[in-house]
């Protein structure tokens, strides 16, 4: 059996090691020094006469956007470091992967949890038995035990459901445990599903592995994450590298696109300095039950609805709940085995997005929790800057037009350039990885189609930035006048979307971008605004046409026969009976130079 696992007060604290203590060190004052090089120039462009109360309260909203900014511009760097000049860059930052032969036996009893609410059964049908059928082909399923928790409040749903884990049971109960639960309530949402787990099962397994109703994982991967646990007992969460399945969706496939050249160099880059200190997005992952239990019960925060209550955006609560305990929670930086599904449109998109500000948003009642690590502490801070910053770029683009006072357009123009620079470097730096490596150039399609498609995505995400950016800041706005986010079930499937609902979604950012370009070619006082402003009015103007051009199939479709926007997954998917179903939505052939 796996051994016990190891007591809070005895558990090792890699972070007061003196390396990772001092690449914490570097790291923040790298961060610091990029900011307020950047708050330099930024004042030296706006007074160049001196300040003025509106020009001080435009450099503190573009404080207020520095933090994401230059924490993922080092990240990138350090990623790019590592993966140009690293024999085994994930190694390095991740040591608990090569703690493992990958041949080590099987000895943990773990519970694999997929919490579901009013979800298409199909689509969970289709994942959960291809990873059951690979699972049972490694000869170890004995060891796992399958837990459909259901939170699904749709009667007609819920028969379905039934239905599905009956067939499960059919096909594989011989072979693998299967628990099916409906709770009646769905109270605590999907921290309070887990939760309900724990109270009733926790203590028949040591780990679990969680997912969601779009997460699909390799058994390899599943066999990865118990044998790690079972080698290391003083990691209490460990995470996998999620990345997005094939898409038929326009929408989705230019979007993973871009995650996928952003998430290996950030990750590594962040892996560097978070180490034991590491990220939990909630799915995807394994937690080790004991403390998990003991020391992860999120509070309900004071107040109601909808900064109060039940907490949203449980898991990096949790995390930093399981670091207080003494466990590590750590990352695999590897692209290896484990997906799940992007929202199909940008409707879908900003609603999950929303969902998440307003979960971020509670952690401001969480500030003085007692107990916690610096770097975790940090960790809150920075998932509430993240829905902080979107509101002050445009509060400091709205206070720039106003301002009639004298401007540095040749300055602020560097700031631009800098800042964007900076916003896609996690990217760029994994870009220039995957071009000079033969074996991935291949995988993504050829150089060619690499490049045309980081130029689509690039154009792509300066247009729906905006968007995304007016949504967050009108739901901010609306917060104190008790405007919230439901939990409900998200729309995977790429149907289009008819003009009426667009409008009805996004008129108002249209009726903004109207009212900035017309102010914007009015009072515009330098190349600067002309140089932010053009993509954020044509991305607002453009908002419902974006949103139906890249939802639409034949959109979708058109990309997948000409390969751009590939994933790897796409040409080589996993060699598992049912592959092609999930991972080749098109007919492709390999890429090829």
């Amino acid at each position: 059996m796996i051994p016990e696992a190891t007591p809070p007060d005895a558990a090792p604290s890699r972070s007061r090691l003196p390396a990772l203590r001092t690449r914490r060190i570097g790291f923040a004052v790298l961060v610091l020094a990029t900011s307020a090089a950047l708050l330099a120039l930024m004042a030296a462009a706006t007074f160049p006469s001196g300040p003025d109360p509106l020009g001080l309260a435009m450099l503190a909203l573009f404080a207020l956007t520095l933090p994401w900014t230059t924490i993922g511009f080092w990240n990138a760097v350090i990623g790019l470091a590592l993966m140009s000049a690293a024999r085994d860059p994930e190694g390095l930052v991740a040591p608990h992967l090569r703690a493992i032969t990958g041949d080590e036996p099987i000895a943990t009893s773990t519970a694999v949890a997929i919490c579901i609410r009013n979800e298409d059964t199909t689509r969970v049908s289709r994942n959960l038995h291809w990873m059951l059928e690979g699972l049972v082909a490694t000869g170890e399923a004995r060891w796992f035990r399958l837990y459909v928790l259901s939170d699904t409040d749709d009667p007609a749903i819920a028969a379905d459901e039934a239905a599905l884990v009956a067939r499960l049971e059919v096909r594989f109960g011989k072979r693998i445990g299967i628990t099916y639960r409906r709770r009646e309530r769905g109270t605590g949402f999907k921290a309070g599903n887990l939760r309900d787990f724990c109270e009733r099962w926790g203590t028949a397994h040591e780990t679990l592995i969680v997912l969601d109703a779009d997460s699909v994982m390799t058994p390899a991967a599943m066999l990865r994450l118990v044998r790690v646990m079972q080698v290391r007992p003083e990691i209490g969460i460990l995470q996998t590298l999620a990345t997005g399945l094939p898409s038929a969706s326009a929408f989705a496939r230019i979007f993973q696109f871009g995650m996928r050249l952003g998430m290996r160099s950030y990750t590594l880059g962040a892996a560097s300095w978070q180490g034991d200190c590491g990220p939990y997005w909630g799915h995807n992952a394994i937690i080790r039950l004991a403390p998990f239990i003991e020391h992860c019960h999120l509070p309900v925060l004071p107040g109601g609805p909808p900064l109060g209550g039940d907490v949203l955006s449980h898991d990096q609560l949790e995390a930093v709940l399981m670091r207080r305990a003494g466990f590590e929670v750590r990352v695999l930086p590897e692209e290896d085995g484990s997906w799940e599904e992007n929202p199909p449109t940008l409707l879908e998109f900003i609603r999950r997005d929303l969902r998440w500000c307003q979960g971020n948003l509670q952690y401001l009642k969480l500030g003085r929790m007692e107990g916690l690590l610096p770097v975790s502490r940090c960790q809150l801070w920075l998932a509430i800057a993240m829905y902080v910053g979107t509101p002050a770029w445009l509060g400091f683009m709205l206070l720039g037009l106003i301002r009639q006072g004298p401007f540095r357009p040749d300055i602020g123009a560097i700031v631009l350039a800098l800042t964007l620079l900076m916003s896609f470097a996690p990217k760029l730096a994994t870009l220039v990885d995957v071009l000079a490596r033969p074996r991935l150039r291949t995988a993504f399609g050829g150089g060619p189609r690499i490049v045309a498609g980081a130029l689509l995505e690039t154009l792509f995400t300066l247009l729906i930035v905006p968007v995304c950016a007016v949504s967050v800041t009108l739901f901010v706005i609306g917060l104190p006048f008790g405007r919230q986010v439901g939990w409900a079930a998200q729309l995977r499937d790429a149907d289009g979307i008819p003009f009426g609902v667009a409008l009805r979604r996004l008129w108002p950012h249209t009726l903004v971008g109207l009212a900035f370009s017309v102010w914007l070619a009015r009072v515009a006082p330098g190349a600067l605004w002309l140089g932010i402003g053009t993509p954020f009015a044509l991305g607002l103007v453009g908002a419902i046409p974006i949103a139906m051009f890249t939802a639409h199939p034949a959109v979708g479709r058109a990309l997948g026969r000409i390969g751009l926007c590939r994933i790897p997954e796409e040409v080589r998917p996993p060699a598992a009976a049912g592959s092609a179903v999930l991972f080749r939505p098109f007919a492709v052939a390999a890429g090829s130079e």
